[in-house]
């Protein structure tokens, strides 16, 4: 499986590997977070925020949540093999999409505080 994903390079450092692991674990917990409180939102009553509103802020969260798990496994990828093959690090093309889910979630409570 190793040489699957690794095709070329040498073995880094451990550290940096485990330093490039814990990053992804990082991103997983904040997708993860995102897709729960998608799942919290859709829960809410109608009372508290109108159902076209809730579903939109619920599938906007979920959406973000599932769009950081997969850029974060991406991300992951490509950061090891830059490591093993001696290249310099990719740009974090995933903290444009957690930036724009946080503005519309931002911008969807700002409604619901304005109802």
């Amino acid at each position: 499986m190793t040489r699957r994903l690794f095709p070329d390079g040498e073995e880094p450092d451990p550290r940096f590997t485990l330093a490039n692991e814990r990053t992804f674990l990082a991103w997983m917990r904040t997708a993860l977070a995102f897709i729960a409180g998608g799942v919290g939102i859709e829960a809410l009553p109608a009372s508290v925020m109108s159902p076209g509103l809730r579903t939109v802020a619920a599938l906007a969260a979920i959406v973000t949540g599932i769009l950081l798990a997969a850029g974060s496994a991406v991300r992951w990828l490509r950061i090891e093999r830059a490591m093993r093959r001696n290249e310099p690090l990719p740009v974090p093309s995933i903290v444009p999409v957690l930036s724009a889910g946080s503005i519309i979630a931002a911008v969807l409570l700002a409604l619901v505080v304005l109802e």
